[in-house]
């Protein structure tokens, strides 16, 4: 029987609940699905990449072989022989890496929330990169840290200002590799001196590491984890070398904060799907990623390629960007008097797409900054897009 005209609720959200904002990059996603639009905002990988056939094959093979296990609920930690993978193919340059220090997670951003849930009290003083990655902001938001911003350079972040700055904060979070938003990464010197610091603060120092596996020129730089494995915690994730849409990330720490970690993973979700788990370990356990990522690095080195010449050309006098060798950004940026919120609703009307930089500051923001992202835009189109941006830009100087 349904109730007649029923009074309104009048829903009371929690404080925590109050101060949640939707995700800058979102919002503009929504705008960017219009077939029109160069979309040069999301951080999207780019479909030509994923592996099609091979996850079909796998699906079929695991739900062939094993469907009874694989359509179950599975372990809070994971499922076992991916995550002895993980181990194995993190255990390098002299460090040793164990199965019990590996969670399974529902895509690598389940972890910062995880990590904020277990480490973070409201007040903690919580150090991050300038400008960082947004979705980390977001995460660590909600439980009400004191972000203390850590300056960087074109060499990655400063581990100088970490010993000035770190005592007494929870953690350190940083992206060592073509770092979102801005495409850089740490020196090899920058990442022992930062592991050292951490070290003797006794600072937990986060290693989010969804790009390095893309480097376009050269074997990437030794993983921090691997110079401290009691004091770094490891991200990492499937969706830039495989696809996002399976949602599978993990995270690697101490043992001690692994069972903490995973205990709160319980209350939030039980367990990553076990289904997703095994056909991933059944594409990656012969060694076929050594072969897809190279054609991955192939395609985003033309593609960023073909951006940087762009913006040489269309781009004008007193803009500036990175040159990453590596990952998926470019960061622009602008004459400080050009504020990129609203350069991008005339860019928008003019069918071109980004992402301003503001909020990827957790405090003072610079809001003549932009990310943009090449890999899922043709190299024609890359070249439309940053013309029809560069003369908009040039009719504000």
């Amino acid at each position: 029987m349904k109730i007649e005209n029923p009074n309104p609720i009048q829903w009371r959200f929690s404080e925590r609940a109050e101060q949640l904002q939707s995700s800058a990059i979102r919002e503009i996603l929504k705008v960017t699905m219009r077939p029109e639009v160069i979309s040069f905002a999301g951080g999207l990988p780019s479909p030509l990449t994923f592996p099609v056939e091979r996850m079909r094959a796998a699906y079929d093979t695991v739900l062939s072989r094993h469907g009874r296990i694989a359509l179950q609920y599975g372990p809070s930690d994971g499922y076992a022989p991916l995550r002895e993978w993980i181990a194995d193919s993190l255990s390098i340059n002299g460090a040793t890496i164990v199965p019990e220090q590996v969670l399974m997670l529902s895509g690598s951003q389940q972890g910062l929330d995880l990590l904020g849930k277990v480490l973070i009290d409201e007040g903690s003083r919580v150090l991050v990169e300038t400008p960082s990655y947004l979705g980390a902001l977001q995460a660590f938001s909600l439980y009400r840290p004191e972000f203390v911003s850590v300056p960087t350079d074109e060499s990655g972040l400063v581990p100088e200002a970490v010993a000035s700055i770190g005592r007494g904060a929870r953690m350190l979070y940083s992206l060592p590799n073509f770092q979102n938003p801005t495409g850089r990464s740490m020196t090899l010197e920058r990442r022992v001196g930062l592991v050292e610091t951490c070290a003797r603060l006794g600072l937990p120092l986060i290693e989010d590491d969804p790009y390095g596996a893309l480097s376009y020129r050269r074997e990437p730089l030794p993983k921090m984890l691997t110079m401290n494995p009691n004091g770094v915690i490891y991200m990492g994730s499937f969706s830039k070398v495989l696809t996002p849409g399976i949602r599978l990330g993990y995270l690697v720490a101490p043992v001690p904060l692994t069972a903490k970690l995973e205990q709160a993973k319980q209350a939030a979700d039980l367990h990553t799907a076990q289904l997703t788990q095994m056909v991933v370990h059944e594409v990656v356990r012969d060694g076929f990623l050594e072969g897809h990522i190279p054609t991955i690095r192939a395609l985003y080195a033309d593609q960023c390629e073909a951006m940087l010449s762009a913006l040489s050309e269309f781009f004008p006098a007193g803009a500036t960007w990175t040159r990453p060798e590596g990952g998926m950004f470019i960061w622009v940026t602008l004459p400080k008097h050009i504020d990129t919120m609203q350069l991008l609703e005339e860019a928008v009307e003019r069918h071109v797409a980004f992402v301003p930089g503001a909020p990827f500051y957790a405090n003072t923001p610079e809001s003549n900054t932009m990310r943009l992202s090449f890999v899922t835009v043709p190299p024609e189109k890359i070249r439309e897009g940053i013309a029809t941006l560069g003369r908009l830009i040039a009719s504000k100087l």
